[in-house]
C-alpha cells in the first residue's frame, strides 16, 4: 500500500513541477478552461467562424504585447506603445491620402516614426537614468499631442495595399485574415530570438539584475535601447494591422491600448519585476482576453462587466508572481 502512497505522490509531484517549472502552463491551464466554460454556454463558440473572429480581434493588441513583453522582461513598462500605435496608422493614411505619398513610402514612413519614439524612450532611460514609467508617461502625452496637430478628423478611403492585412484566405471553410498570420509569425520571431540568441539571453539577463549584468560584459545601456526602438517597430505594425482590421486612420485610437497590451503580458505569466516570462505566454494571456470578452459577449453580459472581469483576472495574475517572488 506504502508504494503506490509513494507512486501516487511521486506522479501528482511530477505534475506539480511541470507547473512550477514553465511560467506559461498556468496562463494555458486557464486558458483551456475558459475555452471549455464558454464552450458550455453557447454553441456559436467552438466554430471556425468564431475563433476566427477572436484572433482578428487579438491580433492589434497581440502585436502591441510583444513589445511590451520585451520591455517588461528587462525590468521596465511602457505607457507610450498605444499613442505610438495611433502615430504610425495617422501617418500612414495621412501621408497617402492627403500628401499623395506612395502608400509603400507611407507604410515606411509610419513604422520610422514609431522607431524614433522608441529610440528616445530608450536613450532617455539610459543617459539620464529616468524611470521607464515616468519617461514613457511623457512620451504618451508628447505622441498623443502631436496626433491630434497632425489630424483631428478620420482619415479614410484607404487604398488597398494598406488594407491588406484585413483580407482573408480560407482554410477548411474558414476564413482567417493575413493580419493574424502576421502576428503568429512575429511571435514565432520573438520566440526564436528570446531563446536562442545571444540578444535574447542579455533581454533576460538585464531585467533578473542590471548591475551583474554589465559585470558580466552585457552593454545594458544598449540592450535597453535596442529593446525599446524594436518594441516601437512592433507598435508600428500594430497600426498598420489597426489600419487593415478598421479600414480607417483614427487619431482616437490607441487610447486604452497600453493598458491592454500589459494586461495580455501579465495574464501570460511574466514578471512585472522582470527578467521571467515567455513571449508565448503573452500570446496565451492575449488570448485569454480575446475569449473572455467573446464569450461574455455570446452570453449577452454587458461590456462594463467584461472590463470588470478583466481588471479582476489582472489582479489575480500579479497577486500570484508576486506571491511567488516573496516565496523564494
Amino acid at each position: 500500500m506504502s508504494a503506490v502512497v509513494s507512486k501516487v505522490t511521486k506522479r501528482r509531484s511530477g505534475v506539480l513541477d511541470v507547473f512550477r517549472g514553465s511560467p506559461i502552463m498556468g496562463p494555458l491551464a486557464a486558458l483551456v478552461l475558459a475555452i471549455i466554460f464558454f464552450a458550455t454556454q453557447s454553441d456559436k463558440f467552438l466554430t471556425g467562424a468564431n475563433f476566427s473572429l477572436i484572433m482578428q480581434q487579438v491580433m492589434v493588441v497581440g502585436t502591441l504585447a510583444i513589445g511590451q513583453t520585451l520591455v517588461i522582461l528587462t525590468g521596465g513598462i511602457d505607457l507610450s506603445n498605444g499613442m505610438i500605435m495611433a502615430l504610425s496608422s495617422v501617418l500612414m493614411t495621412g501621408l497617402t491620402m492627403r500628401s499623395g505619398l506612395d502608400p509603400v513610402l507611407a507604410i515606411l514612413a509610419g513604422l520610422l516614426a514609431g522607431v524614433a519614439v522608441g529610440v528616445l524612450n530608450g536613450s532617455l532611460i539610459t543617459a539620464i537614468g529616468l524611470p521607464p514609467f515616468i519617461v514613457t508617461l511623457g512620451t504618451l502625452n508628447i505622441v498623443y499631442a502631436l496626433v491630434r496637430i497632425y489630424t483631428t478628423s478620420t482619415i479614410t478611403t484607404l487604398p488597398k495595399i494598406l488594407l491588406f492585412f484585413g483580407n482573408t484566405f480560407t482554410i477548411g471553410g474558414t476564413e482567417i485574415t493575413y493580419g493574424s498570420v502576421l502576428m503568429l509569425i512575429l511571435y514565432a520571431i520573438a520566440w526564436f530570438v528570446l531563446r536562442s540568441t545571444p540578444a535574447g539571453r542579455s533581454v533576460y539577463a538585464v531585467g533578473d539584475n542590471p548591475e551583474a549584468a554589465r559585470l558580466a560584459g552585457i552593454n545594458t545601456k544598449r540592450v535597453l535601447i535596442g529593446v525599446y526602438t524594436i518594441a516601437a517597430l512592433t507598435y508600428g505594425l500594430a497600426g498598420l494591422l489597426l489600419v487593415s482590421r478598421t479600414g480607417v486612420g483614427d487619431p482616437q485610437a490607441g487610447q486604452t491600448s497600453n493598458l491592454d497590451s500589459i494586461t495580455a503580458v501579465v495574464l501570460g505569466g511574466t514578471s512585472l519585476l522582470g527578467g521571467r516570462g515567455q513571449i508565448l505566454g503573452t500570446l496565451i494571456g492575449a488570448l485569454i482576453v480575446g475569449v473572455f470578452r467573446n464569450g461574455l459577449q455570446l452570453m449577452g453580459v454587458e461590456s462594463t462587466y467584461q472590463v470588470l472581469i478583466t481588471g479582476i483576472l489582472v489582479i489575480l495574475a500579479v497577486s500570484v508572481d508576486y506571491l511567488s517572488h516573496r516565496g523564494k
